[in-house]
């Protein structure tokens, strides 16, 4: 019946399992139904048993196959070509959900093995979230050297939680629900999120580190170097929304709020050296972010038309919707001027930066706000930054950047794609952020030019062309290029070549971010020395 029917998943009725992320309870059977062959085995009460599926229906009859000693079910299935025109499994992407699960559940191992390629990872962690926030923060400069955890059960919801502070600036809070990773919070981050902000302050106030009368701290403050993981199992959850991304338990704020109020509490009374830390880095956060706040003041606009306090080496458009419009940020004054003179003025605004922006990985709001390349960045925009970051007040629905083809492009292009990711990530979330591509060849011939992006399809070209002599130009900067050449290759839409940025991966893209732009040296060795076979265009 489970592989056939919809809606007979083991969350319905009180036999099957109590805790489940299912909402409809027709996850085998689509899987069953979008397969062109699938075999089924399970083994239960001594026996093992298995059938066989074709675009979900069966094939065989039910059978018993011998006599086992364990119990358990293992699904192989072949997605049907007819419906899926491509069939690639996605290591990372399999291997990132079996990592996830591993943490949630301790003790659980969970082992991935690709055929393709011979590899094999083993998930197996016996400490649970407490092991996922150690991961998490292997590359960090630990605050607090022990990692906060506790877990309780109150009626049918089990709440638990692991925090540990790092010398970072970023929070890094992720929920989940029934081992559900829910990406846009809920009720229990929001429980979670009120509790420590209450219990902080009222730890400070009666420690004497608030004075009285004095303002208390915020919780953007207090989250400042935060690694946590909240993770709730509920009877009935209500997520919003077909994706899960988002609990709407209303019962469940209060609860897990009451939770770790109480757990929290206890800690910090317990352990005043770490809760001595935790304050201090809040006071220190709370006055960067008074610091920053005239600067902020400054990069905010008064409504999304307004073009009186634009940076002033913006070249704005003169198209007003923003769905219409786009922006490139240039780096150098010199490819700013081509492109420039080289755009569609009509819906494509420039904005060059001059030098390399600042590395925000490494810098408080306050002095991130008094860079001027990135006060322009923002006010150009227009949609303000961390929690007042608003995505309906996008001035551009494509934000571009394009720098040279060397390392200090790339170093650029990181730098850039670092602060969207801390300060404005909602515009990667939603698809706003690309990466321009110019070329990396001119190929010459007479009056006929080409240009090619990639060394292989140069290669690729020059051998069909039976010895003709080409004369060969290798881009370095976008200031090689005049107008007319950059408009062609690069700001065309109907013959550039530009890359979406996504998050596949939202814990590993936040790894990588820390190992490349943080503190520490030995990580961003290690990840060289572990992704430099795979460069391609090395500028030597």
């Amino acid at each position: 019946v489970i592989m056939t029917t919809l809606h007979s998943g083991g969350k319905f009725g009180d036999s099957g399992y109590t805790i489940s992320g299912g909402l409809h309870g027709v996850g085998l059977s689509v899987v069953s139904a979008l397969s062109s062959q699938l075999n089924i085995e399970v083994a239960r009460d001594g026996k093992l048993y298995s059938q066989d599926y074709e675009k979900g229906k069966p094939v065989t009859e039910l059978r018993v196959c011998g006599s086992v000693d364990y119990t358990g079910t293992k699904v192989v299935f072949s997605p049907d070509p007819l419906i899926f025109e491509e069939i690639e499994f996605s290591v990372e992407v399999i291997g990132q959900r079996l990592r996830e699960i591993s943490f949630l559940n301790r003790g659980i191992r969970a082992v991935l093995n690709d055929e393709r390629t011979g590899q094999k990872r083993e998930y197996y962690h016996t400490g649970g979230i407490k092991d996922y926030v150690a991961f998490l923060n292997k590359n960090r400069e630990v605050l607090t050297p022990h990692i906060i955890h506790f877990e309780a059960q109150r009626e049918e919801t089990v709440v638990e939680a692991a925090i540990q502070y790092n010398n970072a600036y970023s929070e890094n809070i992720y929920s989940y629900a029934n081992n559900i990773h829910t990406q846009e919070g809920g009720t229990h981050e929001v429980g979670f999120k009120t509790a420590l902000t209450r219990v902080i302050n009222d730890y400070a106030k009666r420690s004497g580190m608030l004075k009285e009368g004095e303002e208390n701290l915020a919780g953007e403050d207090i989250r400042e170097g935060m690694t946590a993981i909240i993770a709730v199992l509920v009877r009935e959850p209500q997520f919003e929304g077909q994706t899960k991304t988002k609990l709407g338990n209303s019962y469940v704020r209060s609860l897990v709020e009451n939770v770790v109020s109480e757990h929290l509490t206890d800690y910090l009374n317990e352990n005043p050296a770490i809760a001595k830390k935790i304050i201090e880095k809040s006071l220190a956060s709370r006055r960067a972010r008074e610091a920053a706040r005239k600067a902020r003041e400054l990069t905010r606009r008064k409504s999304a038309l307004e073009i009186s306090t634009l940076p002033g080496k913006l070249a704005d458009c003169s198209e007003k919707d923003p769905a219409l419009c786009e922006l490139y940020i240039v780096e150098g004054d010199s490819a700013g001027g081509s492109a420039k003179q080289g755009r569609d003025r009509r819906y494509q605004a420039i904005l060059p930066l001059r030098g390399k922006i600042l590395n925000v990985e490494k810098s408080r709001l306050d002095r991130i706000l008094s860079n001027e390349e990135i006060r322009s960045l923002i006010t150009a925009i227009g949609t303000g930054i961390g929690e007042d970051f608003d995505i309906s007040k996008a001035r551009y629905n494509k934000i571009l950047t394009m720098t040279d083809a060397d390392v200090d492009g790339s170093h650029i292009k990181v730098l850039l794609l670092t602060f969207f990711y801390r300060f404005m990530k909602p515009l990667i979330e939603n698809g706003y952020v690309y990466i321009g591509q110019p070329p990396l060849y001119r190929l010459s011939r007479g009056s006929e030019d080409y240009y090619f992006y990639r060394d292989q399809e140069m290669q690729s070209f020059l051998a069909q062309q039976e010895n003709k002599k080409f004369r060969v130009q290798r881009y370095k900067g976008l200031g090689e290029m005049n107008p007319e050449q950059l408009w062609e290759t690069t700001m065309n839409p109907d013959r550039r070549t530009i890359l979406q940025v996504t998050i596949d991966d939202a814990i590993r893209a936040d790894q990588i971010f820390s190992d490349l732009m943080g503190e520490r040296v030995e990580p961003r060795k290690e990840f060289i020395q572990e992704n430099a076979r795979l460069v391609v265009n090395l500028d030597v």
